[in-house]
């Protein structure tokens, strides 16, 4: 059944008003995905089509919908996906949600081993949805990549992610904490991680949809925020090539404190990679001879 008076242009203008309303930033932005998933549809589909009048089915799938994103549901959850590197990664609760900001740890660790282009092995922790770890791989796919998490769910996601993207071939998958289910005597010429860093008093203030919605796990980095960093770095280290790379995602302000933990383990060569809005987002060194 057709209702004639909700077109896609009116629901979208109310939806975006709704959610104006309730302090949501991209509220027009995040109307038009959430109608683009339930008329299976894109965002320009929805701008030519605009005068198009939507069925009861329709508007109910959309109401629900909005309920989720009033609720302060990240829009990638509702979606069920999120671009990063231009790529298309399945997310959901069991993963945090990947930032452009973590695309800069992709490009540090391509411009850092780019003398070794092609071979290589690579170790990234933390991995989550395996989206560093999966850019990195489809950027240089003859490297052979082994990918961490302690979240044995986030390990299953970022596995689906690695088949659907075409980038298995080459990359491993290991459910443990940190590197703890390495063999010894491996070695790698690149080591990157993202891991929690948010100091655990500021967790609780960040925004609804990050502290209700993603895993606390990854987010929380203890007291300073960088106690899985210290981690990473301890444990990273002996597991390098002379000349390999060690490159560590932080949060805004935490890049000295991390450079000087880096220089401490004994890593030399020590840069600071900005992001998109400036800040000092990755910490990367390599290893002595």
């Amino acid at each position: 059944m057709i209702v004639e008076d909700w077109s896609i242009g009116r629901v979208l203008a109310w939806a975006s008003a709704d959610f104006r309303a309730r302090g949501i930033e991209s509220a027009r932005l995040d109307a038009e995905l959430l109608l683009a998933l339930v008329l299976g549809t894109d965002r320009v589909r929805l701008i030519i089509e605009s005068e198009r009048l939507l069925s009861r089915g329709e508007l109910a799938a959309y109401r629900e919908l909005i309920k989720r994103r009033r609720s302060a549901e990240p829009v990638a959850y509702i979606l069920g996906k999120r671009e990063f590197y231009g790529l298309d990664f399945r997310v959901d609760r069991r993963v945090l949600i990947p930032r452009p900001d973590t695309e800069i740890l992709v490009e540090a660790a391509l411009a850092r081993s780019s003398d070794r282009a092609m071979h290589g092995r690579a170790l990234d922790l933390c991995t989550g949805s395996g989206c560093v770890a999966i850019a990195f791989k489809k950027a240089r796919p003859t490297w052979s990549v082994t990918a961490t998490d302690v979240s044995a769910q986030a390990i299953e996601l970022a596995r689906e992610n690695a088949l659907r993207l075409g980038a298995i071939w080459g990359l491993r998958f290991l459910a443990c904490d940190l590197a703890s289910a390495l063999d010894p005597a491996e070695r790698f010429e690149l080591v990157t991680a993202n891991p929690p860093y948010i100091p655990s008093a500021e967790v609780d203030a960040l925004e609804t949809g990050i502290k209700n919605f993603e895993p606390r796990a990854a987010l929380d980095g203890g007291a300073d925020g960088l106690d899985v960093v210290r981690r990473v770095i301890a444990e990273s280290v002996p597991l390098l090539e002379p000349h390999a790379v060690l490159a560590i995602e932080v949060a805004a302000g935490q890049a000295g404190a991390v450079s000087e933990l880096m220089a401490r383990a004994g890593l030399a060569g020590l840069e600071r990679h900005r992001d998109y809005q400036g800040h000092e987002r990755v910490v990367s060194g390599r290893s002595r001879d």
